[in-house]
């Protein structure tokens, strides 16, 4: 399961050379230019850990923080990034809620250190599946839409874990009901998992009458669409 991180910078240079060294690492790397876009990214992509600078447009990092804190709790590890370099500063910053402070200049190889070490503490809080505002936690049974809670049974749930640990492929009626029924001892009809997927998709899509994320692919199945 491929973490995810989101890079908080308004200098366009700096921004971009670190997701460059990121995605090296190989972490799915997601991008912001000030507070509000961090804000609705952080919502939308659910990261592992942001990488924030201090001084942004909109909404300082300060805010920002303070607001992942109180939406996120402890599953998004934070470091923060700022010209400060005053201890003060850094204790500040850390009281605050970061997991860790960086002052510039810095290397980007020392960075990924840092994110590399953060994560080796914090890990075990990141087992999720996040594609557009919608989240899984598998290990925790949980389903998080734009971080509000969604009460699903065991078989949606199911349901819901293959499409999202397959984004993007078409499976059928006849793979569904063998991923959710495992022990079946009587035949599970076709229109079993169609009900599922009504249920479903009540619970998870804004117009079920033109569904965004559970597409039904005519003679084949379904497909759990991502946006690339």
């Amino acid at each position: 399961m491929q973490q995810t991180i989101l890079v908080v910078e308004d200098d366009s240079m700096i921004r971009e050379l670190i997701a460059i060294y990121l995605r090296k690492a190989n972490y799915a790397v997601f991008e912001a230019e000030d507070g509000e876009q961090a804000k609705q990214a952080i919502l939308e992509h659910h990261p592992c850990l942001v990488i924030l600078d201090l001084m942004l447009p909109k909404l300082s990092g300060e805010e920002v923080c303070r607001w992942v804190r109180e939406q996120q709790r402890n599953e998004v590890s934070i470091i923060m990034l700022s010209a400060k370099v005053q201890t003060e500063d850094k204790i500040a910053g850390l009281r605050m809620g970061a997991d860790d402070y960086m002052t510039k200049p810095f290397h980007p190889e020392e960075l990924i250190a840092h994110v590399e070490a953060v994560l080796r503490r914090t890990g075990q809080y990141c087992q999720k599946i996040a594609y557009n505002g919608l989240c899984m936690k598998p290990r925790k049974g949980e389903v998080l839409l734009y971080n509000q809670p969604i009460h699903l049974t065991k078989y949606e749930f199911n349901l819901l874990y293959h499409f999202m640990e397959n984004p993007n492929t078409v499976l059928s009626r006849e793979q569904l009901i063998k991923q959710i029924y495992p022990h079946a001892e009587q035949t599970i009809l076709d229109r079993t998992i169609d009900a599922h997927i009504k249920k479903l998709r009540e619970k998870i899509e804004e117009d079920t009458s033109s569904p965004k994320r559970i597409k039904t692919v005519r003679g084949m199945g379904y497909k759990f669409e991502v946006s690339q």
